[in-house]
């Protein structure tokens, strides 16, 4: 009898969260994409005209809320989309 063993990789499922965000301009939208590059490990979206942000991430939403607000605007979360 052959007993294979496999490695299973536990898959971690992203959730796509809604901020909005209160920017203005492309500056605006600037500093959140150079904030969001620095984590790395995200995908995000930026709706500059409805101001909304929505990032793709394993990390929770209250570290993703004040890594947002280091741009120096309000944010509000909106919940998972």
């Amino acid at each position: 009898m052959m007993l294979i063993a496999q490695n299973m990789k536990s898959e971690v499922v992203l959730q796509k969260h809604e901020f909005e965000v209160a920017m203005t301009c492309e500056g605006c939208s600037g500093a959140v994409t150079r904030i969001l590059n620095k984590l790395g490990d995200v995908k995000f979206e930026i709706d500059l005209p409805n101001k909304l942000v929505w990032i793709e991430s394993d990390k929770d939403v209250d570290f993703l809320t004040e890594t947002l607000k280091k741009c120096g605007k309000d944010v509000k979360y909106n919940g998972t989309k």
